[in-house]
C-alpha cells in the first residue's frame, strides 16, 4: 500500500452554482476551506502491522476512510492492493430496523461476497458473534458491544488482505477483545496486513510493529511502536505550552552542591542513552541507583530476588503532593508492572517537598520475571494520587536490566504455582 501526499479539505462555497461549476472545471474559490489532513505519505508492506495514534480530531479516521476507499482525498493518492476489510464506525453502519442476521447478510454483500458465499459464512458469523437469540432481533435493541461483535464477525469471516480497525474493539468486553485479537494474530501469521487505530497505547505496542503519529493533520512521526508511542504519551501528558523544564545558573549550582547531576545517569551501568524524557517541569530526576543482593548496579538481576530501584529527585518548586513512580516494560514496550509511592505504601506515605529539596526515593521490587532483558522507567508527578496527576519529569525506558533465572517457566511473570497429585 502506498499513500502519497494525501490531503483532505472540507470547503464552504458561496453558492451551489460555484460548487457545481467547480466540478466542470470553472474557476471558483471556496468561501472557507478547512484542511483535516495535509501532505501525508507512507508505505505499508504486505503482512505489516501498523498502528495510528493521535489526539481526537487529529485526522486519524479521515485517513483510514481514504485508505479504505470510502472517502476520496482532495489531493494526493492512495494505491491499494488486495481486499480491504474495515470497521470504521460502530456497527458498520447497520440499519437499526433490520436484525443482526439481515445486517450481516447485507454487509457481506457490500463487501463483494456472492449469495452462495454468504450462506456458507453465516453459521461461522453467528457462532463468532455469540449474541445468541439477538442475532434475529432488530439491531436497535443491541448494546454497542453487541454491534461490534456482529460487525467484527462479518468483517473477519474470511481473511482479508488488509484489516482496518478504528477504535471499534474498545467498546467490547475483555473476553471478546481477546477473542478478536486471537483471530487477528492468526490472520497476521498468514500474511494479513493490520492497520489499528486506538487510544490504548498498550494495545498499539502489543499488536503493531510500527506506529504513525498524526498531529494536527500532519504525519509527525513514523517508526518503531515503542518509540513513537512514547512521543504520543509526551503529546498527551508532556510539557504544556509556555512551561519550561530548564534551570538557571543558580539552580544548576544548587544541584551540584546537593551531589546530584543529570549527567550521572550516563555513567551508570544499564543506562539507556535512547531514553525518552518528558514532563511539565518543576522537578527533575537527577540520579538513580539499582541495588540487588548487596551489589550496586549489578550486571544481572537474579529473578525473584528483591531489587531496589532508587531515584534522586530535585524539586524546583513547592509541591503539595509529589508522587514518584516506576514502570517495567518488555523490550518491545509492553507494560508489565507499574506502581507509585501512594500505591506501594497503601496510601500511607506522601511527599510535600519545598523548592530546592532533593529527595531519594526507593522502590523494592521482587523481580519475579523470566530470564531476559527489560526496561525500567522513572517518573515523578504532582496532584491527587486517586485523581488527576501532573507529570513533572518522566524518564521512560531509562534503564536496561538483564534478568537471569536458573529454571525457566512459560511466559514472563513467575506466579509461583505449586503442584500436587493424589491417587
Amino acid at each position: 500500500m502506498h499513500v502519497s501526499n494525501v490531503g483532505k479539505s472540507y470547503r464552504v462555497w458561496g453558492s451551489e452554482w460555484q460548487r457545481v461549476g467547480r466540478w466542470f472545471g470553472f474557476p471558483a474559490e471556496p468561501k472557507e476551506e478547512h484542511w483535516v489532513l495535509r501532505n501525508v505519505s507512507f508505505d505499508i508492506k504486505p503482512g505489516e502491522s501498523v498502528g495510528i495514534v493521535g489526539k481526537n480530531g487529529a485526522g486519524k479516521s479521515t485517513l483510514l476512510k481514504m485508505i479504505a476507499g470510502t472517502l476520496q482525498p482532495t489531493e494526493g493518492y492512495v494505491v491499494r492492493g488486495g481486499r480491504i476489510a474495515a470497521i470504521l464506525e460502530l456497527g458498520l453502519g447497520f440499519n437499526p430496523e433490520l436484525t443482526g442476521r439481515q445486517n450481516a447478510r447485507h454487509a457481506a454483500g457490500l463487501m463483494g461476497f456472492s449469495q452462495a458465499q454468504i450462506d456458507e459464512m453465516m453459521p461461522q458469523i453467528e457462532a463468532f458473534a455469540e449474541v445468541g437469540e439477538y442475532f434475529d432481533v432488530p439491531v436497535r435493541t443491541y448494546s454497542s458491544g453487541m454491534q461490534v461483535r456482529v460487525a467484527f464477525a462479518v468483517v473477519t469471516a474470511r481473511r482479508p488482505d488488509v484489516l482496518i480497525v478504528d477504535e471499534a474493539l474498545s467498546v467490547g468486553d475483555a473476553y471478546f477483545q481477546a477473542k478478536c485479537f486471537k483471530r487477528v494474530k492468526e490472520y497476521k501469521d498468514q500474511g494479513m496486513t493490520l492497520i489499528l487505530v486506538s487510544h490504548a497505547v498498550g494495545d498499539i505496542v502489543k499488536h503493531c510493529d510500527r506506529v504513525l503519529f498524526i498531529k494536527d493533520g500532519v504525519l509527525k512521526a513514523d517508526g518503531p511502536a515503542r518509540e513513537v508511542s512514547n512521543l504520543y504519551l509526551d503529546e498527551l501528558f508532556g510539557k504544556k505550552p509556555g512551561s519550561t523544564g530548564g534551570r538557571d545558573a543558580a539552580a544548576t549550582s544548587k544541584l551540584l552542591s546537593a551531589g546530584g547531576n543529570d549527567d550521572l545517569f550516563h555513567t551508570r551501568r544499564g543506562y539507556n542513552k535512547d531514553e525518552h524524557r518528558w514532563g511539565q517541569g518543576g522537578a527533575r530526576i537527577i540520579d538513580f541507583a539499582v541495588v540487588s543482593n548487596g551489589e550496586a548496579y549489578p550486571a544481572r538481576l537474579s529473578s525473584g530476588s528483591p531489587a531496589q530501584f532508587q531515584m534522586k529527585i530535585h524539586f524546583e518548586r513547592d509541591v503539595d503532593c509529589a508522587v514518584p513512580g516506576i514502570l517495567v516494560k518488555t523490550l518491545d514496550g509492553v507494560f508489565l508492572y507499574g506502581t507509585n509511592s501512594f500505591l506501594a505504601s497503601n496510601g500511607q506515605q506522601t511527599l510535600s517537598p519545598k523548592a530546592g529539596d532533593t529527595v531519594i526515593c526507593t522502590f523494592t521490587v521482587p523481580f519475579a520475571l523470566n530470564e531476559g532483558h527489560y526496561m525500567v522507567s522513572f517518573g515523578v508527578s504532582s496532584g491527587d494520587p486517586l485523581g488527576e496527576l501532573e507529570p513533572l519529569d518522566r524518564r521512560y525506558d531509562s534503564i536496561l536490566v538483564d534478568v537471569s533465572r536458573p529454571m525457566q517457566f512459560w511466559g514472563i511473570v513467575d506466579l509461583n504455582a505449586e503442584f500436587s497429585a493424589q491417587s
